[in-house]
């Protein structure tokens, strides 16, 4: 297996992995997370498991959540791998690579997951490297959700956790 940053040859290469397992991907995505990433916004963290794309995660060093944003916390991002890949250890894999390259800069990570239950693998893997709730609750579409107030169980209804990391700056 191979964890590195994304280059520009592989943004074909992962649209065209995920339109085949009928995902909505497009090319232009990873055109503008390469954009990020030589600009400092993010790192884009593939994967290769005997030399196919297995699946990405990103760094982001400036979160859309404003708690994370405004604490300086990095958050890890839009993990996916590929079906067939799945249960192979690759998800850990580039979730240790993003925690070590944070701790560079950060003594906390954050993520962000949804609450239903195709986020369920997920939720318990966060959940098992130590990463616990932020304490501020939900969010929908970025904002916090109130106590009382009804709302979508889709992917703009999230969690968001926090980690401590043995910085290695």
């Amino acid at each position: 297996m191979q964890i590195r940053k994304i280059e520009a040859g592989d943004t074909k290469i992962i649209a065209s992995a995920f339109q085949v397992i009928g995902w909505n991907k497009s090319e232009s995505q990873y055109l503008n997370y390469l954009e990020e990433q030589e600009m400092g916004k993010r790192v884009v963290l593939v994967a290769f498991s005997e030399g196919k794309f297995a699946g990405y995660g990103n760094i982001i060093w400036s979160s859309s959540y404003s708690p994370f944003r405004e604490k300086g916390i990095p958050e890890v991002s839009d993990l996916n791998v590929l079906p067939h890949f799945r249960r192979k250890g690759i998800a850990t894999a580039i979730m240790n690579r993003a925690e070590e390259i944070i701790s560079k800069r950060s003594d906390l990570a954050g993520i962000g997951f949804g609450l239903y239950s195709d986020y369920g693998v997920a939720q318990r893997m966060y959940v098992l490297r130590g990463y616990v709730p932020d304490g501020l609750g939900t969010t929908y579409e970025w904002k916090p959700v109130l106590g009382g107030q009804q709302v979508r169980a889709d992917d703009k209804f999230v969690l968001w956790l926090v980690k401590k990391l043995k910085t290695k700056r």
